[in-house]
């Protein structure tokens, strides 16, 4: 099975930030219609779930927690 834990960017609000809003490193917004980057969240497949304020930080978490999946898809089993 293929694991899929995307991103997504949130406001304050909890509404979602369009992908098309683009923000500095800290989350200010460079679009003009966006109030900011408030956190951002990744929800893998098998239900596990990161949110934090740091997007790069919720990217390492989430592509550890992916390799975690492959490394147990390639575990011998135990026969």
């Amino acid at each position: 099975m293929a694991y899929r834990a995307p991103l997504t960017n949130h406001h304050a609000d909890n509404s979602l930030c369009p992908a098309d809003h683009k923000h500095t490193s800290s989350g200010k917004p460079l679009h003009t219609d966006c109030p900011g980057r408030a956190y951002t969240r990744a929800v893998c497949s098998c239900g596990w779930e990161k949110e934090e304020y740091g997007k790069g930080y919720v990217n390492e978490c989430r592509k550890r927690h992916l390799a975690s999946h492959a490394e147990e898809q390639n575990a011998p089993s135990a026969v």
